[in-house]
């Protein structure tokens, strides 16, 4: 076997030592060759390959540039399509992924000096939305795909419709309430007149035994009159106050019902949103790692959090390896157990109670709790996955 063959020991040594990422003032992008050193650097620029490479160059520099240049763009944003989608993230992130195959398009070759004139010029081009913080440059991709613009328009007509329907059906309850509040109005009420007498002479006679009434002289007919009539006015009065009573109860009843639903449910919302906060790391319960800086040996690892600093950091101890860590809460989440074991409410208004997990609706991202501590003891609450955690 000689010394140039593919299993020989010489090229086996000369793969290893050329795996992974190599430096990269000795990468030649025209022959798109890596080097180990500088001595072997220095030898290929003096082959004649790369003379011939550079002789080709020298007549049309800027076909070369623009060439890598529009690869190196093209990979890019690929890269953030697929891997990171509309999401907003750090530009160096993506450019470590990017630079991590080795078959990459190297900057240096290409028109921009910098990942941060870079970042400037794909939001000059509407290729991204570019914001600067203290941390650094962001991106976010704008997908103009026609088949997701269409997606987008079609949730939002069913969003419209169902918001159209929501209010056409809030309209007929006020409909009905209006109705129905009219119609109390517009009750007939009695209409009572003065007792009048044709002629002086006759006198007027209530017969209440018999179902008609005479006019006559005699005087145990006057008396029932008399009595007849006074029984006759204190009705009148007691009627005459009851509608009255009525009146004012409604001048002091204005709210229909549906307001007194719409007013308690924006009480509701009202009060859930006080007690909601951005922060929600606690002390004693399990997270999960979910950053890469750390390398593959912490990421997708479970984790305690063993004391909370300044509300948005917490030092953690990981369960497998037993090494602690200070973490960002943007880079944990939370972990939902098996039904039946025990969690801690992290947010809203049940926020620091213990509860027991009863089941999990993964149709709408929540789970159906039961509290074990605090005034309501025993209570059944949906709480979505981002408000509980399990607890150590």
């Amino acid at each position: 076997m000689g010394k140039a063959d593919f299993l020989s020991p010489k090229a086996i040594s000369n793969r290893i030592k050329a795996k992974g990422l190599q430096k990269l003032r000795w990468y030649c992008q025209m022959c798109q060759k890596q080097c180990r050193d500088e001595n072997g650097f220095k030898c290929h620029c003096m082959s004649e390959s790369h003379q011939r490479q550079l002789l080709l160059a020298s007549e049309n520099p800027t076909k070369f540039m623009d060439y890598f240049s529009d690869e190196f763009k093209s990979d890019f944003v690929e890269l953030l399509r697929r891997r990171f989608g509309t999401k907003r993230v750090h530009n160096n992130i993506v450019y470590n992924e990017y630079i991590s195959n080795r078959e990459h398009i190297h900057m240096n070759s290409t028109q921009w000096e910098t990942l941060t004139d870079f970042t400037k010029w794909l939001g000059r081009e509407g290729f991204c939305k570019v914001d600067e913080t203290p941390k650094g440059w962001y991106i976010q991709y704008i997908d103009r795909d026609p088949e997701t613009i269409r997606r987008q328009e079609e949730q939002e007509r069913r969003k419209k419709q169902e918001l159209d329907d929501e209010e056409r059906s809030a309209r007929f309850i006020e409909e009905q309430v209006r109705r129905g509040r009219d119609g109390k109005e517009t009750e007939e009420t009695p209409a009572y007149t003065e007792l009048k007498r044709e002629s002086e002479e006759e006198k007027v006679v209530f017969n209440l035994g018999a179902s008609s009434c005479v006019a006559g002289p005699s005087k145990s007919s006057s008396v029932m009159g008399a009595s007849a009539l006074k029984a006759a006015a204190s009705t009148s009065t007691k009627r005459k106050d009851t509608s009255s009573s009525e009146t004012r109860g409604e001048k002091k009843k204005k709210k229909s019902a549906l307001e007194e639903i719409i007013e308690m449910e924006e009480k509701k919302k009202q009060k859930q949103q006080a007690v909601r906060t951005d922060y929600w790391l606690q002390p004693n319960i399990v997270v999960k790692v979910t950053t890469k800086r750390l390398g593959e040996k912490y990421h997708k690892k479970k984790a305690v959090v063993t004391e909370v600093r300044d509300r948005y950091a917490a030092v953690v101890k990981m369960i497998d390896s037993g090494d602690k860590l200070k973490l960002d809460q943007d880079h944990v989440e939370t972990v939902i157990p098996a039904p039946g074991k025990r969690v801690l409410i992290l947010n809203g208004p049940y926020r620091d109670t213990e509860a027991l997990l009863e089941g999990i609706d993964e149709k709408n991202f929540s789970a159906t709790l039961t509290l074990d501590s605090g005034e309501q003891k025993g209570k059944r609450v949906d709480v979505a996955y981002e408000d509980f955690c399990k607890l150590a």
